[in-house]
């Protein structure tokens, strides 16, 4: 039955207007924490791995610092300082990371579906900064050049190791 103004007696029902963002589980001041520990984490690595949910979360907030500090003013300089406890991430967005973004008018980041976590099943993403991928990149292929070197380094002991064992045979005349 329905209560005065269209409300409905049941929990949930009631719709969200004007009501942005995720709430994650936590209360305000413990989303606060957690996006500004992830936005940290995203300046100071350039890529993380979390929750989808955390990652678009993250994203918007993450952006929005790194809008103002594209101002590089001492006002935008303290503005993302409320956020950013770490003075040596703050030195690196507004040394390397702004400098490298340029012209780009917002999209810094870029959010990529991993797929589910065996433990809880919860799905995971990647939370990167789109200019920077190439260290992730050259990371990679350094690993992979690592891989073949081994592989080929393994095979050529292996065929050192047939020529040594193989017999001579000589043909009688």
């Amino acid at each position: 039955m329905p209560l005065k103004g269209g409300f409905s007696t049941l929990k949930g029902l009631v719709m969200r207007h004007n009501n942005k963002g995720r709430k994650l589980g936590r209360t305000a001041s413990h989303r606060n924490a957690t996006l500004k520990s992830l936005s940290t984490a995203l300046f100071r690595h350039k890529r993380i791995k979390t929750t989808v949910a955390k990652a678009k979360e993250t994203r918007t907030f993450a952006e929005s610092l790194i809008t103002k500090a594209k101002q590089d003013t001492l006002h935008a300089r303290r503005h993302v300082a409320r956020f950013i406890n770490d003075s040596d991430v703050i030195r690196e967005l507004f040394g390397e990371i702004i400098p490298k973004i340029g012209d780009r008018p917002g999209g810094y980041t870029r959010v990529v579906k991993l797929g589910r976590r065996l433990g809880d099943a919860a799905e995971l993403a990647i939370l990167e900064l789109v200019d920077f991928n190439e260290v992730a990149n050259q990371k990679a292929s350094e690993k992979k050049e690592q891989k073949t070197e081994r592989k080929s380094a393994k095979k050529a002991a292996k065929e050192n190791e047939e020529v040594q064992d193989a017999k001579v045979i000589e043909e009688s005349k």
